[in-house]
């Protein structure tokens, strides 16, 4: 304990008095010509340097100190990922403000809430689509005084361009450039940077403030882990609603001097790697199962001779990660069995998928299935899992690149406490910690005990090297009629496993036993179906054709083979459709929404009893 508390107190005179402000002061001098930010456009990148970004940012932040907004309101923002978003954010904050990114999921009556809890004074809208899903809510929000609009712009005095608006912030900047530095100088460590809202898996969000300090202590601790690069590059791709992408790719930026490229369309996603190669990449676990599958696809299209190469070569891979791990040994013959095998195959394969330059790839925000894990590390990749929350300003543990278990979550971060409670509900107590939810007292008092610790919501364990598990959420064990607590994410994970599964929901709460509800995977099963002759026209054509659903049997069967007798899903049903954010069975996030699925399938979970 005494040691933790020593790295705690070094993190925090090495942050002291440190604000995002002062950092980009900091990175524009020290590093003005380096690359910051890369839009992409026809044939290439339009890019700007960290002195022109800064340039822009203190812009952008006359404009708001123009328009009347006072230090600490908050300025809402929804709009894909591009350098205008976290120019947005940055403005707002240098003049004062509080950035606030809103799921561009959500809908309009979310919208209306997060804004009117936020209380937001200005909105900085992508265009009409965004527009669109804020139209029904602003006539509940009349404490909203301007939206900015980076493309069609309506009239009207609420609205406003994006270039009106840095003509105003241009013109002011060069009348008054003291009034500017004035506002970002009088910003404080403790000063809140950004308020993110909770993805709703359980109701309406909640609002969680972080600080300055909560955002450089994480930064710090999350580098001192992971040796991230100087001057890397990055992608940014998840919405900076999420705490890993706000962490990730707008304030770790700031201080190891990253080059980041934004892809504006999840679609868009392998096309940029191949294009960026990044030395850095974060990817929540429906991310990388979309790739392995994707990849997998493609392999299966080989001859079987090209095939076997490279299940041996993968094999030379898997083992070498494996050996790598903490505690374990890299032989002289598993080392050289993994470089002939990735001088001939892995790391082609790994230049095919942009992943060559890697250094740093990871995953959290739910359990990445083992399965999944296993593949990568054949191709000679560690995805390795960090874990955190919103509410601990991301990641409090994790595995690095050099200090890594699989299949855990690795260990504390320097200068974090955690402790696994009597009921087994990990709890945590550091910097990090946000002081509490918006405006709700009563959250924040079940959120944070009378000693600082902060309680997860999750059940863990932890091994005698001080790795990390996550169980499951606490609320979402299924105690079945028996009495027995089975973890329902991990029948999932096993499930999809199997490259045609999608998604998967295990349901058994004061039931004799699991039953599953399933769902294709979109872009694998119509390659899939198509290799093997099989007609459809949509996946609900597929869902109902034998040879799926022997598939789907046989991959329920593997998963049960790997489960104990009491997780073992006993029925299941296939879908004909996906789950995704917008049908709102999963999160922004791409979290599993737990209760609306159960509702929305509650017949047909019942049938899988009756039957």
């Amino acid at each position: 304990m005494a040691e933790v508390l020593e790295v705690r107190a070094e993190i925090e005179r090495l942050i002291a008095g440190r604000t995002v402000c002062e950092q980009l002061r900091q990175v524009a001098e020290s590093h003005p010509d380096a690359p910051a930010y890369s839009d992409p456009i026809e044939g290439g990148w339009a890019t700007l340097t960290y002195s022109e970004a800064r340039g822009r940012v203190l812009e952008i932040a006359a404009a708001f100190a123009a328009l009347g907004l006072e230090p600490g309101e908050t300025v809402a923002l929804m709009m894909v990922n591009r350098s205008e978003h976290v120019l947005a954010d940055l403005g707002a904050v240098h003049a004062g403000g509080v950035g606030c990114t809103v799921y561009s999921t959500f809908a309009p009556d979310q919208i209306a809430f997060v804004a009117g809890d936020v209380g937001a004074r200005y909105a900085v809208l992508g265009g009409p689509a965004e527009l669109a899903r804020w139209e029904p809510a602003l006539d509940r929000l009349p404490g909203l005084r301007k939206i900015i609009m980076l493309e069609g712009a309506p009239d009207g005095d609420r609205f406003m361009s994006w270039q009106d608006f840095l003509d105003l912030g241009r013109a002011r900047l060069a009348a008054d450039p003291a009034a500017v530095e004035a506002r970002w100088r009088a910003v404080t460590p403790a000063d809140v940077v950004t308020v993110l809202y909770t993805s709703g898996t359980t109701g309406m969000p909640k609002g969680v403030p972080l600080s300055h300090t909560n955002i450089f202590y994480e930064v710090e601790s999350t580098d001192r882990m992971a040796a991230l690069p100087l001057l890397g590059t990055q992608i940014s791709y998840l919405t900076y609603a999420h705490i890993a992408e706000r962490v990730l790719s707008l304030y770790l930026p700031l201080v190891k001097v990253s080059h980041v490229y934004f892809c504006t369309d999840l679609a868009n996603l392998g096309a940029t790697l191949g294009q960026v190669r990044p030395m850095l990449f974060f990817g929540v676990p429906r991310v990388w199962e979309k790739m392995m599958a994707r990849l997998l696809a493609v392999l299966a299209t080989q001859p079987e001779e090209q095939q076997e190469a490279v299940r041996q070569a993968m094999a030379a891979g898997a083992a070498y990660v494996e050996a790598g791990q903490y505690g374990g040994t890299v032989t002289p013959e598993i080392q050289a069995a993994y470089e002939q095998a990735d001088t001939s195959l892995l790391s082609v394969i790994r230049g095919m998928i942009g992943f060559d330059r890697a250094r740093w790839t990871a995953t959290g925000a739910a359990p990445l299935a083992g399965e999944v894990q296993r593949f990568y590390a054949g191709l000679g990749l560690k995805v390795i899992d960090v874990y955190g929350m919103t509410e601990t300003t991301g990641a409090f543990t994790g595995n690095g690149p050099t200090c890594y278990r699989l299949g855990t979550v690795g260990r504390a971060e320097p200068g974090v406490e955690v402790r696994i409670a009597e009921d087994g509900e990990l709890l945590t107590r550091s910097p990090l910690n946000t002081t509490g939810y918006l405006g709700r007292p009563e959250a924040t008092a079940e959120l944070i005990d009378a000693d600082g610790w902060l309680h997860t919501g999750d059940i863990g364990a932890v091994d005698a090297d001080g790795f990390y598990r996550v169980v499951d959420r606490k609320k979402e064990l299924i105690i079945t009629a028996g009495g027995e607590n089975i973890s329902p994410a991990e029948i999932e994970n096993h499930l999809k496993e199997h490259p045609l599964i999608g998604q998967a929901l295990a349901y058994g709460d004061n039931r004799p036993h699991p039953v599953a509800v399933l769902t294709l995977d979109g872009e694998v099963a119509p390659g899939w179906a198509q290799a093997r002759g099989i007609p459809f026209t949509t996946l609900a054509d597929l869902a109902a054709h034998p040879d799926v659903l022997k598939e789907v049997e046989a991959a329920v069967e593997t998963a049960n083979a790997k489960l104990a007798r009491v997780q073992q899903v006993k029925r299941w049903a296939l879908l004909g459709t996906e789950w995704t954010a917008e049908t709102e069975e999963l999160t922004p996030s791409l979290k599993l929404k737990r209760r609306v699925v159960h509702a929305r399938y509650a017949d047909l979970i019942a049938g899988l009893y009756d039957a």
